[in-house]
């Protein structure tokens, strides 16, 4: 899965079938496998191994897909693998009322994937999508041959060193909030990090070891994908109001003095500076109550920050990542130790993608040298 925010709005629980409700021990009927079962906290453990974005993701899909099975008479689970085709090919064919257009190619491969998966948390055999992925690898030729929008990625604009200037010129590092959004914007562009990276980190994360003094700091950041823990050097900038050093230390000394000083890193400030106020709709405290940045709100600080100097493009929390691998390989940093540094498996499309892109800007373009 990727850093972006998922369509649509999640369905309770309880829209969900029976069986994946509360994920207690399923015993199969007679004449099924007498092993085909797991008790509750096997289950649990399953379900740990998930990323929570993308078991959101996962059961939102499910749970629609009961409901079209629901409308068309078919048995969602366990599921027939024309059942799953017919689905897919349904969902090629309607468009949905957000946009007005049918679901992309890659959003219909992880809706496949999120059948398989609710089928096995459920206890339940995944069913054969041989059918099903056809109809996606179909779909997918149809809208490339027709150069449709739906067919290409859709990237964030990345953040590179200009466009943090300009944004970081309109944030009022005078207040909590303004020095918040400040190390948001440097520190994540700095580790690379994704949103989900960033509302991670604690005020331990940040140290400043005896290797890395007058050098920077290190800090301890999650890599989701390839599940692990990294020490990243953040060496200091060249210009103090871009400095993600100064940034950080900035704001970790404003926290010392709110009497913040072990915990999440990134909190909730309210408009009168308020530190980690407690969030309340219809009567009931939501969010994490002790204030940790959730990755949407991380998102709006890269996008309010943008849309206050007018700077067009897509921005999200992923621009930072982006703009760090597109800055760096235009600077001819190492590809090697680019990726590693910003916690790209080894072999990662994603990565090679922008090495690709930054071949094109630079003068490693064949069109370069050949004198047009």
């Amino acid at each position: 899965m990727n850093d972006e925010v998922v369509d649509g709005e999640l369905l309770e629980d309880d829209r969900l079938p029976a069986v994946l409700r509360g994920a207690a021990a399923v015993r199969p009927d007679a004449g099924a496998d007498p092993d085909a079962w797991l008790p509750a906290e096997v289950q649990e453990d399953i379900e740990a191994g998930i990323a929570d974005s993308t078991d959101k993701a996962y059961k939102r899909d499910f749970a629609e897909y009961t409901a079209w099975c629901a409308t068309t008479g078919r048995r969602p689970l366990p599921a027939a693998p024309q059942t799953v085709s017919h689905y897919i090919s349904h969902l090629t064919r309607t468009p949905r009322v957000r946009t007005g257009r049918p679901y992309s190619p890659s959003t219909l491969d992880r809706i496949i994937a999120s059948i398989r998966t609710m089928h096995s948390a459920a206890g339940v055999q995944p069913p054969e999508t041989k059918g099903a992925r056809k109809v996606v690898d179909g779909y997918r030729r149809r809208l490339s041959e027709a150069d449709a929008g739906q067919a290409r990625a859709s990237k964030t604009s990345p953040a590179v060193p200009s466009v943090l200037r300009k944004a970081l010129s309109v944030v009022d590092r005078t207040t909590l909030k303004g020095q918040r959004d400040a190390a948001i914007l440097l520190l994540g562009f700095a580790c690379a990090a994704r949103a989900v990276e960033l509302t991670l980190l604690n005020v331990e994360s940040v140290t400043e070891p005896e290797e890395v003094r007058g050098i920077g700091i290190r800090v301890r950041i999650y890599r989701k994908k390839i599940k692990a823990w990294q020490p990243v050097t953040v060496k200091y900038g060249q210009a103090p109001e871009t400095c993600p050093v100064l940034a950080v230390r900035t704001y970790l000394t404003s926290l010392a003095a709110e009497g913040h000083t072990s915990g999440p890193l990134f909190l909730r400030i309210d408009r009168w500076g308020y530190l980690a106020p407690p969030i309340y709709r219809g009567g009931v405290q939501v969010g994490d109550p002790d204030g940790r940045l959730t990755t949407d709100a991380i998102s709006d600080v890269v996008e309010l920050s943008m849309a206050a100097v007018g700077m067009s493009g897509r921005w999200r929390s992923h621009s930072l990542r982006r703009g760090f691998a597109t800055a760096a390989l235009m600077a001819k940093a190492d590809p090697i130790h680019t990726s590693r540094h910003g916690g790209w498996a080894d072999g990662s499309k994603a990565f090679q993608g922008y090495v690709e892109e930054a071949d094109g800007l630079d003068e490693r373009n064949p069109l370069t040298a050949i004198g047009l």
